[in-house]
């Protein structure tokens, strides 16, 4: 499994229509076939400099790297992501088993 997380600042301001448009966007990363576990996330910790996050999992590498190629994921980057995102931290995990 493969947990797939972005946190990010848009370029717009809070509660525009650029900002809503954008999130709204986000809803179609959900139906790209190997998506699980969806969400769309607001920070309410004043820690760092990020207003939101995306958190979906995958079932494994294959998956994941599907999604990455998929034309809904390269059409929002495209559209939606370089033109909005003034920042942001993309992290990928796996579960950690000790032994």
């Amino acid at each position: 499994m493969i947990r797939h997380t972005v946190v990010f600042t848009l370029k717009y301001p809070k509660d525009s229509l650029e900002e809503k448009a954008f999130l709204d966007a986000t809803l179609h990363l959900e139906k790209i076939p190997g998506v699980q576990h969806f969400e769309r996330l607001k920070q309410t910790s004043k820690k760092n400099r990020f207003d939101f996050g995306l958190s979906m999992e995958f079932s494994g590498q294959k998956a994941y790297e599907s999604y990455n190629n998929h034309p809904i994921h390269t059409e929002f980057i495209q559209q939606h992501w370089i033109p909005g995102v003034e920042d942001f931290l993309e992290t990928d995990y796996e579960p950690y088993f000790l032994t």
